[in-house]
């Protein structure tokens, strides 16, 4: 009988401890799922078609602060253009054209054109964008996100990477400049998506195209 109630009391125990083990292995599983969730969460851009566009502040080659807010709380419509001087994309559209500036100088005073390189230092383009405003005769200031947080926010990939936030702070439109990757398109066949954006949300109309693939190079991250 002694035998008997020591085998169910060895059972019993070592049901009781794998129960426990059970639980510690759910508990560490569940714990482990919840950080990988929340690691994805917050590498993922926060910046959302027909959502609010993040915040920030940012400080431009002349060491003036840019806050998004301030522009959109003035009624403007913003434009972010990634921006990396070094990168043939981008050299395309200011020295073989004029896209940019052009399209920024459109509407005048309803815009504000923000440049932003997120290239760390190190990097391709980095502390080259002072000298690329005057030898581009660039009017529009390049903002400097070295920590790249702000480039990640928005999910930029490329440079360039256009988006444009409406009156009311709402990404209105994200995606390339025009819809001519290989500089093989005959003008006539060119589609500007920032410009017919611009032209659609400062006549009250919807954007009509809200999203496209940005093309260029590599937005030059530090990791």
């Amino acid at each position: 009988m002694k035998l008997k109630r020591n085998w169910v009391t060895l059972a019993a125990t070592t049901a009781i401890v794998a129960l426990s083990a059970g639980a510690f292995s759910a508990s560490v599983y569940a714990g482990d799922k919840a950080e990988k969730t929340a690691a994805k969460s917050a590498s993922e851009p926060m910046a959302k078609i027909d959502s609010a566009a993040p915040d920030f502040t940012l400080t431009d080659t002349d060491g003036k602060q840019h806050k998004l807010s301030d522009y959109t709380a003035q009624g403007k419509v913003v434009v972010l253009e990634w921006f990396n001087s070094g990168c043939p994309y981008v050299k395309r559209h200011y020295d073989k054209y004029t896209t940019m500036r052009d399209t920024a100088a459109k509407h005048g005073d309803k815009v504000v054109w923000l440049a932003i390189n997120s290239g760390a230092p190190g990097k391709e383009g980095h502390g080259k964008d002072a000298q690329a405003r005057t030898d581009w005769k660039i009017a529009y200031p390049v903002l400097l996100d070295e920590s790249g947080q702000v480039g990640k926010l928005y999910g930029a990939k490329t440079t360039p990477h256009m988006f444009v936030i409406d009156p009311k702070g709402i990404l209105v439109y994200a995606g390339a400049i025009d819809n001519d990757p290989k500089d093989a398109q005959p003008a006539d066949k060119k589609t500007n998506y920032v410009a017919q954006a611009l032209d659609e949300v400062i006549a009250g109309k919807p954007v009509s195209t809200k999203e496209t693939k940005a093309y260029g190079c590599s937005v030059k991250y530090g990791s």
